[in-house]
C-alpha cells in the first residue's frame, strides 16, 4: 500500500515537473537570448568538413541548431512527462521496464551534461535533481 502510493506520488510528481520543464524549454531562446548570444554578423566560422563533402558553416546556422535541438528536447520532455503522468497504465506491461530504463537513461545523459553549463551550485544542483529523477524510474524499471 505504502509502496504504490510512493510510486503515484513519484510519478506524478516527476511527470508534472517534466512537462512544465518541457513547456519552460519552448521559451529558451527568447528567454536565454538566443539571438543575443549568436550574432548574424562577424567572422566567418570554419567550414563543417565531412569526408568529401564541405559545408560552409554561417551563424544562422548555429541558431538553427540550437533552436532545433532546443525544441526537440522540449518535445521530449514533455513526451516524458506525459508517460509519467500515465504510468499507471502501463506500468504491468512487459514494455515497462525498458521504456523506465530508457527514461532513467535519458535523464542520466541530461544529468551529465548539466556541466555544459558551468560547476556553479545551481548546475551542480540541477546535475542533483536530475539525477535523482533517473534514480527513480531505473529503481522502478529494476523493480
Amino acid at each position: 500500500m505504502v509502496l504504490e502510493f510512493v510510486l503515484t506520488a513519484g510519478f506524478l510528481v516527476c511527470g508534472a515537473f517534466t512537462v512544465v520543464l518541457g513547456l519552460v524549454h519552448f521559451a529558451m531562446p527568447w528567454l536565454l537570448d538566443f539571438d543575443g548570444a549568436i550574432p548574424i554578423d562577424g567572422d566567418l566560422l570554419r567550414p563543417l568538413n565531412l569526408l568529401a563533402v564541405t559545408y560552409q558553416t554561417k551563424r544562422s546556422d548555429i541558431r538553427g541548431i540550437a533552436q532545433i535541438m532546443n525544441h526537440a528536447v522540449s518535445y521530449t520532455l514533455v513526451s516524458i512527462g506525459m508517460v509519467d503522468l500515465f504510468a499507471s497504465r502501463w506500468l504491468s506491461a512487459w514494455f515497462a521496464p525498458y521504456l523506465l530504463a530508457w527514461v532513467a537513461g535519458w535523464w542520466f545523459l541530461r544529468a551529465a551534461t548539466q556541466r555544459h553549463m558551468g560547476s556553479r551550485l545551481g548546475d551542480w544542483l540541477v546535475a542533483a535533481g536530475f539525477t535523482l529523477i533517473g534514480l527513480f524510474h531505473l529503481a522502478v524499471a529494476v523493480s
